[in-house]
């Protein structure tokens, strides 16, 4: 089944671990997206995927253009235009100081897609998995209306939507709040993913006895907000949150649980106590838990032990994309997190 990501991807600076941004005198460079991330960890294991975007046409937007080519992702459907492409600036965490993210992405070239710039209906006659992040609708007003003509066309066309409801408060500053445009965007999806505080803040509905800043999230009461969630959009099949308790910015705890018909089930909690990189985990979770439903069809817990483990593995990888190998994660599923040396 061919797959297609829409989103935007930025370039991402980031000083050498573990400096301020104050003291850097060099950034590394990378590229990075929700949307792209997933699209690249996917590729990585064999799957047909597409990153609809939109790139300038200069050499940012080349170099861009050729790591997606480089890691298997199709570009036929990327809109090459004059703009730029959007920046975000990451400074490494460590114990009790936090991740930092500041993001430059104004008048980039996807935040100022023009209608008719993307031919959807072509691409929903070959690919038949659509997925979107809460981002894309945040950006602007003209990414919001695209994102809605693209939803309208795959159901036309039978094609299984997924998203990420990705809550960014910062980027809802276009006129409209969240929860007046996720819940009509949500309705056409049949798979929906969310971290620990995702369904409040998009969807108003809270798991109860949870304090996620102190570090108390008890993963059955979250049973409750499947449940809630499945009452308010009865057309969603799957609905997956990862939950994450921060010990420290470099010790934190990760699980996640999955509503699939009526059933709640729960993944292994994993202790990951020297996190290297955590940017881009929910994506590799997203990312395998639409390769699991595709591979483990009617195995809800085969499906949320794979996305959660490829999320987990995703914390010791630096960059934005999951590079795990299919092999690596089921070690990992199979109860092999010993980390001891392969020869």
């Amino acid at each position: 089944m061919g797959i297609i990501t829409f989103g935007e991807i930025m370039l991402r600076l980031s000083p050498p671990p573990f400096l301020r941004f104050s003291q850097a005198n060099s950034f590394e460079i990378g590229f990075g997206g929700g949307e792209a991330n997933v699209a690249v960890s996917l590729a990585n294991w064999g799957v047909p995927v597409e990153l609809v975007t939109s790139l300038p046409m200069n050499d940012i937007g080349n170099a861009c253009f050729d790591y997606l080519r480089q890691k298997n992702v199709g570009v036929n459907h990327i809109v090459r235009d004059n703009g730029r492409i959007g920046i975000y600036f990451m400074e490494y965490g460590v114990a009790q100081r936090p991740s930092k993210v500041v993001y430059d992405r104004k008048d980039s070239s996807f935040v100022g897609l023009k209608p008719g710039n993307i031919d959807w209906v072509q691409l929903f006659e070959k690919n038949k998995w659509f997925h979107w992040t809460g981002i894309t609708p945040a950006l602007s007003k003209e990414t919001y209306l695209e994102l809605k003509a693209a939803l309208k066309i795959a159901k036309e066309n039978d094609v299984v939507v997924s998203c990420d409801l990705n809550y960014r408060k910062n980027l809802w500053d276009w006129g409209k709040n969240v929860r007046d445009v996720m819940p009509e965007l949500v309705e056409q999806c049949s798979i929906l993913i969310g971290n620990e505080e995702d369904a409040t803040k998009v969807l108003n509905i809270s798991a109860q006895n949870t304090e996620i800043t102190k570090g108390k999230i008890d993963a059955q009461e979250y049973e409750y907000v499947v449940d809630e969630i499945s009452k308010k959009f009865p057309n969603l099949t799957y609905i997956a949150i990862t939950l994450r308790t921060s010990i420290s910015a470099s010790h934190n705890l990760w699980e996640a649980v999955l509503g699939y018909k009526g059933s709640f089930f729960r993944s292994p909690q994993y202790e990951i106590d020297q996190i290297v990189d955590r940017v881009g985990s929910g994506d590799a979770f997203g990312a395998g838990l639409i390769y699991a439903i595709n591979k483990y069809p009617d195995e809800p817990q085969e499906i949320i032990n794979f996305a959660t483990a490829a999320s987990a593995l995703k914390h010791t990888i630096t960059g934005d994309a999951n590079l795990m190998s299919i092999d690596e994660i089921n070690h990992l599923v199979e109860g092999d997190g010993s980390g001891r040396i392969e020869r």
